[in-house]
């Protein structure tokens, strides 16, 4: 089971890193500063959890979120 749910979040995270302005920005900044690729889309991942977390305890919707996170 984590195996799939780490698939689905590595492509969630892709997908975060083209159209997603504070991810996008989160991985640019670290493959700017010399961080290899991987790390960087490791620590955009752990950003997109964060922010989906904090959706489930506050009950918001992506829509209510914005970019603003």
């Amino acid at each position: 089971m984590a195996a799939s749910v780490r698939k689905v979040l590595f492509m969630a995270t892709l997908t975060a890193i083209r159209f997603n302005p504070p991810v996008q920005a989160l991985y640019q900044r670290l493959t700017q500063a010399g961080r290899p690729a991987k790390l960087a889309l490791t620590a955009c991942m752990r950003k997109l959890l964060v922010i989906l977390n904090a959706m489930v305890r506050d009950r918001h919707r992506w829509t209510d979120c914005g970019s603003s996170m």
